[in-house]
């Protein structure tokens, strides 16, 4: 026989799939499911518990046990770097994920700072910097509501981005159409990408800062950007709650015997 918290914690996540608690819906007080004899005091904060195990809910000091959204964000791959979106209109990558997810947003959901400061290894070496040289940092975090979804840092090479909006702290994207504009309007246009993507337990930084659940895994991504010329104007390491995002990409299938036979 299962124990009384296991009980009480399969019941509370069946009336949650069931929708009778809504997303971002909190939970009732503990006393209340005591009083109202679903157990010990320790009896319900251990069903809780197990239901923020889960990835059901979320707790903290002054907003209780709250209901997590259970439909992930798309996160576009080829599609959210369209330059239709940023060159020629104004929406940026975060925006785009969210309009392809039918979810709202506002541009101040994304907050950063800029400082100037040693380039880590791996940054060093996609722009073909010596260790030790100084590139300019932009840190930003992303937000849906009042929970952060990923946290994005962009190294670039002074000569890039100095005089530009790049280097501006100001909350939300860097002016109409975001970062990419910026390069493109400084003469840095970009040509293709190369992301590299893998799933990690987070520290102890990480979970405070994207206000994950125990246990939640963080997926980590890499991207580096060119122009058509080769020259690297980004290198830009995110990290994502894995349970905010469904990774989707959607491209052309390459066949380079056929693409080798039109060049004979």
């Amino acid at each position: 026989m299962a124990p009384k918290w296991r009980e009480l914690a399969d019941k509370l996540a069946e009336q949650i799939r069931r929708g009778d608690y809504a997303p971002g819906q909190r939970l009732p007080h503990i006393r209340d499911l005591v009083d109202a004899g679903e157990g010990s005091k320790s009896t319900v904060h251990a069903a809780y518990k197990a239901l923020e195990a889960e990835g059901l809910v979320t707790s903290s000091r002054g907003h209780g046990t709250v209901v997590r959204e259970q439909v992930p964000l798309k996160r576009l791959g080829i599609a959210r770097y369209d330059k239709a979106k940023w060159r020629d209109g104004d929406e940026v990558a975060f925006i785009a994920d969210r309009v392809a997810s039918g979810r709202p947003y506002r541009r101040n959901k994304q907050t950063q700072s800029v400082d100037f400061v040693e380039a880590p290894p791996e940054a060093a070496a996609a722009h073909g910097l010596p260790a030790g040289a100084q590139v300019y940092a932009r840190a930003r975090l992303v937000k849906e509501g009042d929970q952060p979804t990923h946290a994005l840092t962009s190294y670039y090479r002074p000569e890039h981005v100095e005089g530009t909006r790049l280097v501006d702290p100001t909350p939300g994207p860097a002016g109409r159409g975001g970062g990419f504009r910026v390069l493109y309007d400084a003469g840095y246009e970009i040509d293709h990408m190369k992301e590299r993507i893998f799933a990690r337990t987070p520290t102890a930084d990480e979970t405070r800062l994207l206000q994950l659940p125990p246990g939640e895994p963080v997926v980590e991504l890499h991207r580096t950007t060119y122009t058509a010329d080769g020259t690297v104007v980004e290198y830009a390491i995110g990290v994502h709650a894995a349970s905010r995002f469904a990774w989707e990409y959607d491209f052309k299938v390459p066949d380079s015997a056929k693409d080798r036979e039109g060049q004979e």
